[in-house]
C-alpha cells in the first residue's frame, strides 16, 4: 500500500483500488471549495490500473453535507456556479471506475447526494441520512434532486425534503439507498472487500455497467434493450468472456469427486465415534 496525504482527501492505493477518504472529521467532512480541487486533481489522475474506488471518511460521520461558512456571502450566479461544478465531480465519480461508498454516521445534504453517486453503498448502523435544505430556506444543489429521486421515487424524494426529517439505516436499506447494511464499525472492512472483488470483474463489463445502465433508464424500453444488445455483443468478444466461458464448461465436464468411507453417513443401527 503507498499513501500520499493530502490536506482535505487522503489518497491510498490498495493494488488495483484506490481508497478516497473524506479526511475533515471536526467539521463533519463537509463539502468545501478545497475539497473539491483535491477531488478534481485526484479524478483527473485516474488511468486504466484503478479499476475500482473506495469512498470513505473520518470521524464519527461520513458527511454534514456542503460547508456552508462559504455559502454564506455568494450570490445567486456563484451558488450556481458551485452547483455546477460539484455536477461536474460528480458526473467523474459516477462514471469512472465502480465506486463503493461505506457510511456511517451523518449522511446530510450534500452528502447524501454525495454518496447516491455510488455503484455500491455500505453502510454500518449508526449511519442516518437527512436533506434538511428547506428548513435554512435552501434547494439542493448537489445533483440530489436527480439522482436520490431515481433511487426513491419523486413522492418520497418530495416528503424527506419539505419535512427534512432524519431517515435511520434500516429504513434506508428497505428503500434501497442502501445496498448492505453491517454492523457498526465494520462497513470499511466489508467495502473495501466488495471493492476488490469487484476489480476483479473484466474491465469491459464494469465499464458496460457503470456506464449502459443508467442511459439505458433514460431511454424507451426498446431503444435499451437495443443498446443492452450491443454491450452483451462487446462482451461476448473479449478473452474475458471466451475464458469464463471455457472455465464453466470445464467444471460441468470434471468428474464428481468419489465419496470415501469416512465420508459416508453410517448405516443405520451402527455407531460412529
Amino acid at each position: 500500500m503507498t499513501e500520499t496525504t493530502q490536506k482535505l482527501l487522503r489518497v491510498e492505493r490498495h493494488g488495483p483500488v484506490m481508497r478516497l477518504t473524506l479526511s475533515r472529521p471536526a467539521k463533519r467532512n463537509a463539502l468545501n471549495d478545497v475539497l473539491a480541487t483535491e477531488l478534481e486533481a485526484v479524478l483527473a489522475a485516474v488511468d486504466n490500473t484503478v479499476r475500482a474506488v473506495l469512498l470513505d471518511a473520518d470521524g464519527p460521520h461520513f458527511c454534514g453535507g456542503l460547508d456552508l461558512s462559504e455559502q454564506k456571502d455568494r450570490g445567486p450566479l456563484e451558488v450556481h456556479e458551485v452547483s455546477r461544478r460539484w455536477h461536474a465531480i460528480k458526473e467523474r465519480l459516477q462514471f469512472g471506475p465502480p465506486l463503493i461508498a461505506s457510511l456511517h454516521g451523518a449522511v446530510i445534504g450534500g452528502g447524501f447526494e454525495l454518496a447516491a453517486t455510488a455503484h455500491v453503498r455500505i453502510a454500518d448502523r449508526t449511519t442516518f441520512f437527512q436533506l434538511p435544505e428547506a428548513r435554512r430556506g435552501l434547494f439542493i444543489g448537489g445533483g440530489g434532486s436527480v439522482r436520490i429521486s431515481r433511487l426513491i421515487g419523486v413522492s418520497r424524494m418530495t416528503e424527506l425534503m419539505l419535512t427534512g426529517r432524519s431517515m435511520d439505516a434500516e429504513q434506508a436499506e428497505r428503500l434501497g439507498i442502501i445496498h448492505q447494511l453491517v454492523e457498526t464499525g465494520t462497513a470499511d472492512q466489508v467495502a473495501m472487500k466488495t471493492a476488490q472483488a469487484i476489480a476483479e470483474n473484466a474491465p469491459l463489463v464494469n465499464y458496460l455497467i457503470v456506464h449502459a445502465l443508467p442511459r439505458i433508464a433514460d431511454m424507451a424500453a426498446s431503444d435499451g434493450a437495443f443498446t443492452e444488445s450491443l454491450a452483451a455483443s462487446l462482451s461476448h468478444a473479449t478473452a474475458h468472456a471466451r475464458n469464463g466461458i471455457e472455465e464453466f464448461f470445464s467444471r460441468q465436464s470434471a468428474p464428481a469427486p468419489l465419496e470415501s468411507d469416512s465420508e459416508s453417513p453410517p448405516e443405520r443401527g451402527t455407531e460412529s465415534s
